[in-house]
């Protein structure tokens, strides 16, 4: 079988106004990027207000391996599915990084016969809405360290700016470096650090946002230090939020693309879902709402992380939850959770789903599982994997979309639409933000979600804590950034462990996205690449053709 870029590559894609077309847009409501990809305009946007919304679908799936367990690759199998059932549906995506892209995880773009297109512009520049972020952020750390050049007004402390420049790419050596070296002339010496763009808060503003004017108030929000006496900075201290919302007024606006059965997908935001919120833009999923009677989406990696995120972040921004939540799973990584590659290991660590599948039921929402079947599985360990969903009054469906598209999924595609019909569920969220403390929501997070049983905070944690309830921030939901491979904050924790201790790090306040991070355990913001990162498989010939790129 070919390779997932040769898949796409041999594809015949649509125009893009056909696309547009398809979904209910105006050919002047659409901004296109070439043939093949678009943005939807300010105008269109605005249109689709009055519209009434459809019904949503989220796709998670447990802790994953290094190489992803194919969430993605579901989620558009999914969507094409329920195109090939007639229904009216619209896929909303995440927007690759180049960190992993480059690295050990490869593209985000699904995977052989089920792929949005064009593969590799997605997976590489896109439409630059990650270079605008970036250089958003990076404006922003400019302005920071110019006022403190130029006389310092604000009274910025030098040690207690909080703001970090960032990259789109894993980059270890820049996550602790020293600025300002040499003349006076170059700016005072201080210790910094970067963080990768896709955890900066200017992505979590912008998947978070509904229009400029909210994304102009929420950046004038976000804090960028503190005095001496600890009082906070923020961006409207410095007066820069008009530029910085003007480098991002056409990243502000979704991306519109295809897959390879034509289904139209909105890719829009790419925070990742263990250092970040993991979830595409609420510009992006409203206008499919809007366009659609069917929306599938994604929440970056396991349930613990990115569903959990999408409750308790994502929906009471949107203002809608899901009415069916597929959990995907694989043969490979539940023998992993289980530490073997036989049938016992499947049996040890089946665990890791039934956790998964318990967790999301507490959302009061229904739970389909989706097996993401690869050639070396067994008819015995799939009917396994299904007996035991059976067992806890779930539904699971073996999904073949890699190697057949949409047909691969008709069966989970009915199943959904069976449960969005006559499930009737009741959603209701594991915390109230504003009624619950910091440490109550914590306590509620660990107990819930992970399965563990207490919290140790670190003396700068305790420290932060303090601060956060004196300036009355603590009435944020929190967005949690732990390992994804574990329920845990040790990777190695693999299964369901239990009875754990989840070590709190530090408390980062993004009062513009509008949460408090909590960096839990050895978590890093700025990841770095394998041994050998996929970039050194990668070549394009004198044509333009790119290989090596997944």
């Amino acid at each position: 079988m070919d390779s997932d870029i040769q898949i796409a590559q041999n594809n015949q894609s649509l125009p893009i106004e056909d696309i547009a077309k398809a979904c209910g847009l105006k050919s002047e409501e659409i901004l296109p990027y070439g043939h093949d990809k678009a943005k939807i305009s300010h105008e269109g946007l605005m249109r689709l207000q009055s519209h009434p919304r459809g019904h949503l679908i989220l796709v998670t799936a447990i802790n994953p391996t290094p190489a992803g367990e194919g969430k993605s690759t579901v989620t558009i199998g999914l969507g094409d599915a329920l195109h090939r059932l007639n229904k009216k549906v619209m896929i909303t995506l995440r927007e690759p990084s180049l960190g992993p892209t480059m690295g050990l995880k490869g593209g985000a773009a699904g995977g052989g016969y089920a792929q949005v297109v064009p593969m590799e512009d997605i997976n590489l520049h896109f439409t630059g809405d990650i270079h605008a972020i970036t250089a958003t952020n990076n404006l922003l750390a400019a302005l920071i360290d110019n006022h403190i050049q130029q006389g310092n007004e604000l009274g910025i402390d030098s040690r207690r700016i909080i703001w970090k420049r960032c990259i789109d790419m894993n980059d270890r050596v820049l996550r602790h470096v020293v600025l300002g070296l040499g003349t006076p002339g170059n700016g005072y010496v201080r210790e910094d650090g970067f963080d990768i763009t896709v955890a900066s808060e200017i992505m979590a503003v912008l998947c978070l946002s509904r229009d400029l004017e909210e994304m102009t108030d929420r950046f004038n929000q976000m804090i960028v230090a503190y005095r001496r006496d600890k009082t906070p900075i923020r961006v409207q201290d410095l007066g820069c939020a008009g530029a910085m919302s003007l480098l991002m007024k056409d990243a502000i606006l979704p991306n519109l693309v295809q897959t390879l059965e034509h289904t139209p997908a909105l890719i829009h935001g790419g925070p990742f879902a263990n250092i970040a919120h993991g979830c595409n833009s609420v510009i992006a999923t409203d206008a499919a709402l809007r366009l659609s009677d069917y929306v599938v989406t994604e929440a970056g990696f396991g349930a613990d992380l990115g569903a959990e995120k999408f409750m308790d972040i994502k929906v009471p921004v949107l203002g809608q939850h899901p009415e069916v939540v597929v959990i995907v799973a694989t043969i490979r990584a539940l023998k992993h959770h289980g530490k073997g590659d036989d049938f016992a290991a499947l049996e040890r660590g089946i665990s890791n789903l039934k956790h998964h599948i318990v967790t999301m039921q507490k959302y009061g929402v229904p739970v389909v599982v989706a097996v993401n079947r690869f050639i070396q599985d067994t008819e015995e360990e799939l009917t396994f994997v299904h007996q035991t969903c059976q067992s806890l009054g779930v539904s699971c469906h073996t999904t073949e979309v890699w190697a057949k598209g949409g047909e691969g999924a008709l069966s989970l595609a009915e199943d959904v639409l069976h449960q969005i019909h006559h499930a009737h569920p009741r959603f209701t969220p594991l915390y109230s933000a504003e009624e619950t403390s910091i440490e109550d929501k914590l306590d509620c997070l660990v107990k819930e979600i992970y399965g563990g049983n207490q919290i140790e905070y670190s003396p700068q944690a305790l420290n932060e804590l303090k601060e956060i309830k004196a300036n009355g921030w603590d009435k944020l939901p929190l967005c949690m950034a732990k390992t994804q491979y574990a329920l845990s904050d040790n990777p190695k924790d693999l299964g369901e462990p239990r009875d754990f201790t989840l070590h709190i790090r530090q408390f980062i306040p993004k009062l513009g996205a509008g949460f408090i991070v909590c960096l839990i355990g050895n978590i890093l913001t700025m990841p770095g690449l394998p041994k050998h990162p996929a970039a050194l498989n990668m070549l394009i010939d004198n044509q333009g053709k790119i290989e090596g790129l997944f």
